[in-house]
């Protein structure tokens, strides 16, 4: 299993765990250091991981207005946890991750949907993903996240240089 693919497992498996808690676990790298101690002993990507949970949390009511909006025939509490938090790791990567391409973004949560979820969970995910990416076109996408990934480098550079004065 692919390094960035077995991170996005462990990255399922905290969210489903916050997620099935009623979103009341704050503690969220215990979740992680669990996750990598039952899962993927010796592997260690916990950076990618972290940037992932804390993306989809940060992120969380405009990913699940994408989802609500693209879902429609699924009110977002009655999507099961694996689905919907697989959605929403999607979502993330292909909206917000500046460093993903779309599609990628797309097929890797189509795969683990597949790897995780129930019978119809890869269609399923690939529908919603599908839907949300023919609504913003995948230039636009990229654009925006290019456009993304300049800013936070100029910010970087700021910072770099204020921290070094």
């Amino acid at each position: 299993m692919a390094n960035r693919h077995l991170s996005r497992t462990i990255a399922l498996q905290t969210l489903f765990a916050w997620d099935f808690n009623e979103q009341a676990e704050t503690d969220l790298d215990t979740l992680i250091t669990e996750g990598f101690e039952q899962f993927a002993p010796g592997f260690d990507d916990h950076g990618f991981v972290k940037e992932l949970v804390a993306g989809v949390i940060t992120n969380l009511d405009n990913i699940d207005n994408y989802i609500i909006k693209y879902a429609t025939e699924w009110p977002l509490e009655q999507i099961n946890t694996v689905d919907r938090n697989i959605l929403r790791i999607g979502v993330y990567e292909m909206i917000y991750d500046t460093k993903m391409p779309a599609k990628v973004a797309i097929n890797e949560a189509i795969e683990i949907a597949k790897a995780f979820g129930g019978d119809s969970s890869g269609k399923f995910v690939n529908g919603v993903l599908g839907a949300i990416f023919k609504n913003l076109p995948a230039k636009q996408i990229d654009l925006d996240n290019e456009k993304k990934a300049a800013e936070a480098a100029v910010g970087q550079a700021v910072d770099n240089k204020t921290s070094n004065s």
